[in-house]
């Protein structure tokens, strides 16, 4: 299987659904192959080209984790450690008694390494469970939650210090909550590495990876706009080129979803996994990464299973048992997606640049790998 291959049962879903391009990169038993469709602007003629420099929002997840589990080797922390050494403001935190009111009771335990990774902190979002003013209050405090903006959040320590403000929507292991654990991690990650997060991923992960395109700061001529879907239907401008928001270093280089990269990048990092770490990682930490960590309950309650849609989660990834075989990889808000499907040594990735991401389109991608698998 090849990029053109699965690229030719997409293509016909961009333009219908507002999508102005998309490019393919499939990994398939060590063979890489790129394509792309479309262009760069729905109004504009400008070729996407295969090697676009793009927003990858939730992409940046998976990376986090894989970092995470390197600082894990190197005994930087551990996985079953409180962050309370490292992360002193969430020491003694509280939890609700109810989502919608403002009683509270000590946490049961602290917070450990594995519930930042598994989304078990216990803060995140909430999905048809009513109204939630601690919620709307970590929205105010500019934590993230949202479309991802580098100009947004504060520096870390003040990041950490206003989250604190808070109380805990859940006990620590409790419930899935997508996806302020991530924030926190990142955090976490600086201080254990005693250097910035953007600087330690890029010399722990990224330079090994040879991911050159990947970073919190889009350089170079690459950088493709984004869009966001309007009413309707039509794409309207998100993000820009030259003035674009991820041209600055951010004050809070965000692991919620604060990466730019290339599509032959986010294979690299595909890649590794499917070599069972390849040097990066120990055999069993990549195994570890890509194994559904989820009770039965915890996948079933609705704020996991609005995204997870039936699957579980590993570290910093979804993790889903298809007909052709588990696969494993994230999407990201601003159009990516990456899956990767173990038992065929295949990884395949589709980028676009829509806010939110296109259905039809993710649907068309995922089926053309599965069905191509199947036969």
């Amino acid at each position: 299987m090849d990029a053109h291959q699965v690229l030719d049962g997409v293509r016909g879903t961009l333009a219908p659904h507002g999508v102005p391009g998309a490019i393919v990169g499939v990994r398939h038993r060590g063979a890489l192959s790129m394509a792309a469709a479309g262009t760069t602007n729905p109004d504009g003629d400008d070729a996407l080209r295969p090697d676009a420099v793009v927003r990858l929002s939730s992409n940046t997840k998976p990376l986090v984790a894989a970092l995470a589990l390197v600082l894990v080797a190197d005994g930087a922390l551990a996985l079953d450690e409180p962050v309370d050494r490292l992360l002193p403001e969430l020491a003694g935190h509280r939890v609700l008694e109810r989502l919608d009111g403002t009683d509270t009771v000590p946490a049961d335990r602290s917070i450990t390494v594995e519930d930042l990774l598994t989304m078990r902190m216990g803060f995140g979002w909430t999905v048809d469970e009513g109204p939630c003013p601690t919620l709307e209050r970590a929205m105010a405090l500019g934590l993230g939650f949202g479309p991802p903006d580098p100009l947004g959040p504060p520096p870390p320590d003040e990041w950490i210090a206003r989250l604190a403000e808070l109380p805990f929507l859940d006990q620590p292991g409790r419930t899935w909550r997508y996806e302020l654990s991530f924030g926190v991690l990142g955090v976490l990650l600086a201080r254990a590495a005693g250097r910035p997060l953007d600087v330690v991923l890029a010399d722990r992960l990224l330079a090994p990876l040879g991911m050159v395109d990947t970073g919190f700061v889009a350089t170079g001529d690459r950088l493709v706009p984004a869009f966001v879907r309007g009413d309707d239907g039509r794409p309207a401008p998100f993000d820009g080129v030259a003035d674009s928001r991820w041209r600055t270093p951010p004050a809070f280089p965000d692991a919620q979803g604060g990466l730019v990269g290339s599509a032959a990048d986010l294979l690299r990092f595909a890649g590794m996994l499917l070599e069972g770490g390849a040097g990066l990682l120990d055999g069993d930490a990549a195994a570890a990464m890509t194994t559904d960590r989820l009770t039965p309950d915890q996948r079933a309650a609705p704020a996991a299973a609005a995204f997870l849609d039936g699957g579980g989660w590993g570290y910093g990834l979804g993790v889903v048992d298809t007909p052709v075989g588990r696969r494993h990889g994230w999407a990201g808000g601003l159009g990516t997606l990456w899956y990767s499907w173990p038992d065929h040594d295949l990884a395949a990735v589709l980028v676009t640049q829509v806010l939110p991401p296109t259905g039809p389109v993710f649907a068309a991608f995922t089926s053309t790998v599965e069905d191509a698998l199947a036969r």
